[in-house]
């Protein structure tokens, strides 16, 4: 009988949700959602000194901010809380009793020098560097007696001596075969008690009837042993599918080095949600071979494990920024006025109470915005010449276009020009300016791009004539006059 689909993304609460584990939510979420399975969201929490509430309640907050939703977890709960493992330690302790019932877990007495001693033995000797199962071997009552002593101690996986090859049926990377000759005796509870990643986390995915553990190839080397905790407990194993790492351009593992790694941090250099969430599931998946621009809907409901591939990602930034575009040229234009509206608000140059109250200005911003941008932190050093009284030119935008005796003739020339109209629309002044250049025997780019630098104080803005409407006749001259 075919098990619902139930995934889990399991996050360590000791840093910033970086695009790598972003990715991996993303395709649990979307394979939950495209096969009617159920997604969810487990804190492993056990690392007491890196892992805080802070890290957990941004983790938290950028899942959100994707757009991904989960139907277990923190803030939610559900039937297999709790969903932290600091939560957890009763069930870790129910389940290592379980395993020294059935044999499947023995106690080892050896300290971190006789350890030592053995693994130093071991390489000099060309042997197995694990451990080499002394303990395994003592009798039940010297066992016993050293228990009854309160004799320190950690508990091991009994790896079934007659145990053939662990075999794993990956979804994405194939078959591939762990000896299991090769599998020591690993530690499955610390000596203060506390279980070990490969213990707890086989605990938690059993418990909450985990079908499908979709995760990172760095943690391939752990699903052996996983699989042997998975027996010992008697539970099924779920299958298993593990994505090739992310690189950066140069071909290295995805670092701080190759600038923004966090989703937080893609946030604030103005990454739309819906564009990294689009960008993050390509980076390994793909519909069709074709498609680029997958909204949220249509990953929820095509997602699939057999379309994810194999080989790295690379992470392309100018890539993602082109999707960005997309995504903020396609977007209603009353969307984007009210998208907008933060970064305005952020640079101190309006407010909220001023938005509201004129609308339609802010919407006649649109047009001229969001045919250009890459990036929402583009907004507002492209519209602050609208919201300041007074502007600072660019210098190197003045050596451009104002150093000329030319072009400061013809900028004169222009406000006279400006200045005797009768209406103030954009039609109006581009014909009056072209008419102007004409006349002065100047190019329309010189003309054009001295009004530019001396009313914007750039040699890049919005387009030039819309612009000036905005800005207001008044304004405008003032502005000339100034810069002349």
């Amino acid at each position: 009988m075919t098990r619902p689909t139930r995934v889990r993304f399991a996050p360590s609460p000791t840093g910033a949700l970086h695009i790598g584990g972003a990715r991996t939510a993303i395709y649990n979420w979307a394979f939950a959602r495209a096969t009617g399975g159920t997604f969810v969201l487990r804190i492993d929490d056990t690392d007491p000194e890196r892992s805080t509430a802070e890290n957990t309640a941004q983790i938290l907050r950028s899942l959100r901010w994707l757009g991904l939703d989960w139907d277990e977890g923190p803030e939610i709960g559900g039937p297999f809380g709790p969903y932290s493992q600091t939560e957890r330690s009763d069930r870790y302790a129910a389940a290592l009793e379980r395993m020294k019932v059935n044999g499947s877990a023995y106690p080892c007495f050896c300290s971190a020098a006789d350890l030592e001693t053995k693994r130093t033995a071991a390489r000099a000797g060309d042997g197995a560097a694990g451990y080499d199962r002394t303990c395994r071997r003592l009798d039940p009552d010297t066992v016993a007696a050293r228990l009854q002593a309160g004799e320190p101690h950690v508990w091991r996986l009994a790896v079934p001596a007659d145990r053939g090859d662990i075999v794993v049926d990956d979804a994405v990377r194939g078959e591939t075969v762990f000896p299991a000759s090769a599998m020591d005796d690993f530690v499955l509870a610390r000596t203060d008690g506390t279980p070990t990643y490969n213990f707890a986390t086989v605990v938690d995915d059993a418990d909450m009837e985990i079908t499908h553990v979709v995760r990172g190839d760095d943690h391939l080397s752990n699903t052996p042993r996983q699989i042997l905790v998975f027996e010992a407990l008697g539970h099924f194993v779920p299958r298993f599918a593990h994505l090739s790492m992310i690189w950066g351009a140069d071909g290295k593992k995805l670092s701080k080095r190759h600038g923004a790694t966090s989703v937080e941090a893609f946030r604030d250099e103005g990454f739309l949600p819906e564009a990294l969430l689009n960008y993050l599931a390509l980076l390994g998946w793909s519909l069709d071979g074709e498609t680029t621009i997958v909204s949220r809907d249509v990953l929820a409901s095509a997602f699939s494990l057999d379309r994810i591939s194999k080989n790295p990602a690379i992470f392309d930034v100018e890539k993602l920024e082109w999707m960005n575009g997309v995504y903020i040229r396609e977007m209603p234009p009353a969307e984007f006025a009210e998208r907008m509206l933060p970064w305005l608000v952020e640079a101190g140059l309006t407010t909220a109470d001023d938005f509201y109250r004129r609308p339609e200005w802010y919407m006649t911003l649109v047009p001229l915005i969001s045919e250009r941008l890459k990036r929402m932190t583009e907004i507002a050093p492209a519209l602050r010449f609208l919201f300041a009284d007074a502007i600072e030119l660019d210098p190197a935008a003045v050596e451009k276009a104002l150093s000329s005796d030319e072009a400061r003739s013809a900028l004169a020339a222009a406000g006279d020009a400006l200045r005797e109209l009768r209406s103030w629309d954009a039609e109006t002044i581009q014909t009056a300016l072209r008419d102007l250049a004409e006349s002065l025997g100047v190019k329309p780019k010189v003309l054009f791009q001295a009004v530019r630098v001396a009313t914007t104080g750039s040699t890049v803005s919005p387009p030039l004539f819309e612009s000036l409407v905005l800005l207001g006749r008044d304004a405008t001259l003032a502005r000339i006059a100034a810069a002349l």
